[in-house]
């Protein structure tokens, strides 16, 4: 029964045409708070009949329930009533502010960095298996600062506490953060545009997916 009501409220929304109303954005918190809201300021000037909700979550909205509208994720969805747009990769760097690097120097290969205070996640160990990876045993407490929560793992960085990894377009937007190794071999995050199949051809979800996916890969450049 839920799916049916759900199914027919998709089937009603495909059949509206004006560009007034409201849609739901769900992105990384990283994502809604560096990438998105420039691009989304412009929309609401080209289009200001729209409003928008952001949903700011690192855990997987489920489009099939209407939780969202539009998803911008760095994973691709696998279920198969779901329509998933590659429109980019998002580029991964070691980096450290200016002023850190003043006090401390500046590391030229990778082993250098176990000599600096390193910014890494708490529970999360994906970057302790990067390292592993790249040749390089890193253990937990080889992190002076440790973090699962991606804004405050950006504001460390960005406040000069140590070295750490960001996202290149979030890095463009810190004062004074410099790239370090780069030449270290870090794979890019794809960055997945996503939309219900049964609301891909209503005009105003249509509308915003095609904005984001002409200005999301413009921004990550």
């Amino acid at each position: 029964m839920q799916a049916a009501a759900d199914s027919l409220g998709r089937a009603a929304q495909g059949q509206q045409n004006e560009t007034v109303g409201t849609v739901r954005i769900t992105a990384s918190e990283m994502v809604a708070a560096w990438l998105l809201p420039p691009l989304l300021a412009r929309l609401q000037e080209q289009e200001p009949g729209i409003a928008i909700e952001l949903v700011a979550s690192n855990q997987i909205t489920n489009l099939l329930r209407r939780d969202a509208d539009i998803a911008v994720r760095m994973v691709r969805p696998t279920q198969g009533t779901l329509v998933a747009r590659k429109i980019g990769d998002m580029g991964i760097g070691a980096y450290a502010h200016e002023d850190y690097l003043r006090r401390a120097g500046t590391p030229t290969r990778l082993e250098e960095l176990l000599q600096h205070r390193l910014i890494g996640m708490d529970s999360d160990d994906s970057l302790r298996r990067g390292f592993s990876l790249a040749g390089l045993t890193v253990r937990a407490e080889d992190f002076a600062l440790r973090t699962d929560n991606h804004i405050v793992y950006g504001r460390l960085l960005a406040a000069g506490a140590g070295i750490g990894f960001a996202v290149d377009y979030n890095a463009r937007q810190w004062p004074g953060l410099r790239r370090l190794l780069p030449d270290l071999p870090i794979p890019p995050l794809p960055c997945w545009l996503t939309v219900h199949r049964e609301i891909h051809g209503n005009r105003l979800i249509r509308l915003v997916y095609d904005y984001l996916a002409e200005a999301i890969p413009a921004a990550l450049v």
